[in-house]
C-alpha cells in the first residue's frame, strides 16, 4: 500500500511538473519571438507605422490561446500604441524596468496577479531604424490565467487519479494478501488439527506458488517421519510392556508358589536359580535398550582403530565354541581384511549375529562367517547359517526392536528381541549398512558392510577395553 501510494505520487508529480515546464517553455518562447518581431519591425520598417500598428492593435488582440498585449512608449514614456484591452492591465509604472537590447529580456520577466488575472510582464528597449537614433520601449504582458487554470484542473485530476489509485491499490492489496495468505491459513488449520491421534493429516498443496508448495511438501515429509516415529514408539512401548510382563509374571508366579507352603532347601535353591535366569534376561534387555538409546544420540561417536577382521571373528567364534559344540553346529570362519572401526562394537555385532544363527540352526548344521574387502572403500562381513530361515513378509521389519517373525523360534529362553536392532545401530554409528536375505527351510544370511576407513598411524587413538 505505501509503495503503491509512493509510486502514484511520484508519477503524478512528474506528470504535473512536465506539463508545467512545457507551458513555461512555450510562454517564454512566445514572449521571446514577439519581442524579436517588434524589434525587427522598429529597426527595419520605422517609417511604416501602419505595419507596427496592425501588429500591435490587431494581431495581438486576436492571439489565441496565449493572449498577449503590447504597449509602445516613446523616449519620454508617452504611449504611442497599445493593444486594445491594455488599459485593464497594470499601468506603465508597474511594469518592470526596461532592459537594453544587448541584455536577454527573458531574464527580467516578472509575474503579477492583476484583478484576478495571472500575467507575465516584461519591458525591453528597441532602437528605431538602422542607425538607432531613437529608442522605443516595448511593454509586453502575457495572460497566463488560462494556463494556470489548466494546471489547476490538471492537478485536481491527478489528485482524483491518486485517490482512486490508492483505493484501487488498497482493494487489490487486500485481495492479493488474502489470496497469498490462504495457503498459510490452510497450513495453520491443518497443523491445528494434528494431534497424537491424527498424525495422518496432510497438507494438500494444489495450485500453490512454488515456494509454498515446497514448504507444504517439506511439512508433509516431516509429518510422515513423525507418524512413522510415533508408530514405532507406540509399537516399542507395547512390545516393551509385553517383554517385561513375561519375566515379571514368571518371577511373581514362582514367588507365589514358593510362599504357598513350606519348601525344602533343594526346592528353594531351584526356585532361586530359575529366578536368576529371569533377572539375567531383564538385565540383558535393559542393557540392550540403554545401548540403543545411546546409539540413537546424534552426538554418539565411536573410537576407531585399525584391526584384522579375521582375528576379531576368530575371537567371537572361540567364545561360542562350547555352545556350538553342544548344539552340534559347525562354525566356519573365512576370509581376511583390514578394517578401521570400533573393535568392541564390531565384536558385539558379529556376536549377536552368531548367537541368533546358533539358536535357529538345527544339529548337524553350520554357520559360516566371511570377512572380505570388496574394494578400497568397503569391507563386507556376512554370517550365513543353514537354519530354518525367515518368511519374506517378515524381512522388512526384522531389524525392528522386539520384532519376532516366529514366536516358536524367536522366543528362546535367552533371547530379548533386541539383537538385530543393536546390530543395525552399530552399523549406523559406523556409517555402514546391514541387510538380510533368507529362504525358509534353507537358511539366512546377514551382511554387514563397513566403510573400510584409512590406514591408522601409530598415533591413532586406541579403544579402551
Amino acid at each position: 500500500m505505501v509503495s503503491t501510494t509512493t509510486l502514484l505520487l511520484l508519477a503524478d508529480g512528474f506528470l504535473y511538473w512536465t506539463l508545467k515546464e512545457k507551458l513555461e517553455v512555450t510562454r517564454y518562447a512566445m514572449l521571446a519571438s514577439k519581442i524579436e518581431l517588434f524589434r525587427l519591425l522598429l529597426r527595419q520598417h520605422p517609417a511604416k507605422a501602419d505595419v507596427l500598428a496592425n501588429e500591435v492593435e490587431h494581431e495581438a488582440s486576436e492571439s489565441h490561446p496565449l493572449k498577449y498585449y503590447i504597449r509602445v512608449l516613446d523616449e519620454k514614456g508617452c504611449v504611442l500604441l497599445e493593444t486594445p484591452g491594455m488599459k485593464d492591465l497594470p499601468p506603465v509604472s508597474l511594469f518592470p524596468t526596461p532592459v537594453r537590447a544587448a541584455i536577454k529580456p527573458l531574464d527580467s520577466i516578472e509575474r503579477k496577479v492583476w484583478r484576478n488575472r495571472s500575467l507575465l510582464l516584461v519591458s525591453v528597449q528597441a532602437p528605431v531604424g538602422a542607425a538607432g537614433a531613437e529608442t522605443r520601449t516595448l511593454q509586453m504582458a502575457l495572460d497566463v490565467s488560462t494556463g494556470s487554470a489548466l494546471l489547476a484542473d490538471y492537478r485536481n485530476r491527478l489528485l482524483i487519479v491518486l485517490g482512486l489509485g490508492m483505493i484501487f491499490a488498497a482493494v487489490v492489496g487486500v485481495w492479493v494478501a488474502r489470496k497469498g495468505m490462504r495457503p498459510l491459513v490452510e497450513i495453520t488449520k491443518t497443523t491445528q488439527r494434528i494431534s497424537a491421534s491424527r498424525l495422518h493429516e496432510r497438507i494438500v498443496a494444489s495450485q500453490w506458488p512454488a515456494e509454498l508448495a515446497d514448504l507444504a511438501a517439506a511439512l508433509d515429509s516431516m509429518l510422515n517421519r513423525l507418524e512413522d516415529s510415533f508408530k514405532r514408539l507406540t509399537q516399542l512401548s507395547a512390545d516393551l510392556a509385553h517383554e517385561l510382563r513375561t519375566p515379571i509374571n514368571n518371577l511373581r508366579g514362582e514367588a507365589e508358589v514358593a510362599l504357598a507352603r513350606g519348601r525344602t532347601p533343594e526346592e528353594y535353591q531351584h526356585l532361586l536359580a530359575s529366578s536368576l535366569e529371569e533377572y539375567e534376561r531383564l538385565s540383558r534387555m535393559i542393557d540392550g535398550l540403554l545401548f540403543l538409546a545411546r546409539a540413537d544420540n546424534p552426538k554418539a561417536a565411536v573410537e576407531r582403530v585399525r584391526f584384522d577382521v579375521q582375528k576379531e571373528i576368530e575371537a567371537v567364534r572361540e567364545f561360542y565354541e562350547a555352545l556350538a559344540a553342544e548344539q552340534q553346529v559347525e562354525v566356519i570362519c573365512e576370509g581376511n581384511a583390514p578394517l578401521t572401526a570400533d573393535p568392541l562394537l564390531f565384536r558385539r555385532a558379529v556376536s549377536n549375529l552368531l548367537s541368533n544363527a546358533l539358536r535357529h540352526t538345527p544339529a548337524k548344521g553350520s554357520v559360516t562367517i566371511i570377512g572380505r574387502a570388496l574394494n578400497d572403500q568397503t569391507v563386507e562381513v556376512s554370517v550365513r547359517d543353514t537354519g530354518s530361515g525367515i518368511a519374506p513378509e517378515h524381512l522388512p521389519r526384522i531389524f525392528d526392536r522386539f520384532y519376532r517373525a516366529d514366536q516358536s523360534h524367536f522366543q528362546p529362553p535367552h533371547g530379548t528381541g533386541l539383537g538385530l536392532a543393536i546390530v543395525q545401530s552399530i552399523m549406523r554409528l559406523h556409517g555402514g549398512t546391514a541387510s538380510i536375505q533368507s529362504v525358509p527351510g534353507r537358511g539366512t544370511t546377514v551382511t554387514l558392510r563397513f566403510p573400510a576407513g584409512v590406514t591408522a598411524s601409530p598415533a591413532d587413538k586406541m579403544t579402551k577395553m
